[in-house]
């Protein structure tokens, strides 16, 4: 895998010590792997960097869930923009079974203030204590409460993206799925990032990256089996959990999709914006060469990353004028 390497990835990775690959994560190690998370967090490290609170206004509400347990949403508005704003729904990653919306508040910052639009962050419940369908349920909760609420949050509900990156990407496009069938909020775009998207680990990639940076296949088994336990794999898995198992991707939103060329995702991300587009979803997608899973959050000044980054802005800003 080193030789397919980005040149500025490999050293960026060696510079931080991370040239090999990484380990699977278990389930004794899952409780300390959170508290990192959290401590890493509590030190100002956040992906995007430290947000300015004088600039962009941070609350935190919370929603009943399908369940009736409560939902926390963080909410991100500039404090220079009035008027009705388009609004990015957002879901962050983790694997299904780690992270925290606050991970995200220096990307999140950067958007609402970038783009001029209110951010809405959903705190899902995580597996294994939370198994499916929690997780899309608590995302599916909180975009309809942000439909609900948009004249509230200052928004244009015909102006909505569902957003996500990797296990968030798989679950914005499995909330979009709900959303549909269920005659719910209708989005207007989706933006999935290395979205993870299939439980059934049988594509060429997944098989290849049993040595990844950052996300391997037996990582990514566990973050299946953590969610759906004995039905990961199975033909049993419902299209909400696993958006890869949908027959009919029509009357979605349009979409953009993209994944790095090193990555357990890529075959899954390939073939799912494949079907979009032949369902008649105006498509865009990215492969990044090179690239692996994270590669942008784990070395963002690079210039692979500085273009994720740059195409993913100019998508947003194309939906939100649309």
């Amino acid at each position: 895998m080193t030789v397919r390497l980005d040149p500025e990835l490999a050293a960026g990775l060696a510079r931080i010590g991370m040239a090999g690959g990484t380990a699977a994560p278990t389930a004794d190690e899952l409780p300390g792997i959170r508290r990192q998370i959290a401590e890493t967090l509590a030190a100002g490290r956040l992906i995007g960097g430290r947000p300015d609170g004088g600039r962009v206004r941070i609350a935190d509400r919370w929603t009943p869930g399908t369940d009736g347990g409560p939902v926390r949403l963080r909410i991100f508005r500039a404090a220079r923009v009035t008027g009705e704003l388009p609004a990015l729904y957002w879901v962050h990653g983790g694997g299904m079974v780690a992270g925290m919306v606050e991970m995200d508040d220096g990307i999140l910052c950067r958007y609402a203030e970038d783009l001029g639009c209110v951010v809405v962050s959903v705190d899902y419940r995580l597996a294994p204590e939370n198994p499916y369908p929690a997780a899309v349920e608590d995302c599916y909760a909180g975009l309809a409460w942000v439909a609900g609420h948009a004249a509230e949050l200052g928004c244009d509900p015909g102006r909505l993206v569902v957003a996500g990156a990797s296990a968030g990407g798989g679950l914005a496009a499995a909330t979009v799925l709900l959303a549909r069938d269920r005659g719910g909020p209708a989005p207007s775009f989706q933006l999935l990032m290395c979205p993870m998207l299939d439980d059934r680990n049988t594509t060429p990639s997944s098989l290849e990256f049993t040595d990844a940076i950052a996300w391997n296949r037996a990582a990514n088994l566990f973050g299946w089996t953590a969610l759906l336990g004995d039905l990961a794999g199975t033909g049993d898995v419902p299209q909400y959990a696993a958006p890869a198992r949908a027959d009919d991707l029509t009357g979605l939103p349009p979409a953009y999709v993209d994944v790095g060329e090193l990555e357990v995702f890529r075959d899954e991300c390939i073939d799912y914006a494949a079907r979009l587009a032949r369902a008649g979803v105006s498509t865009e997608f990215h492969l990044y060469p090179g690239a692996f899973h994270g590669f942008d959050w784990l070395l963002p000044d690079t210039a692979l990353s500085r273009r994720a980054a740059d195409l993913r802005t100019s998508a947003l800003r194309r939906a939100f004028t649309a």
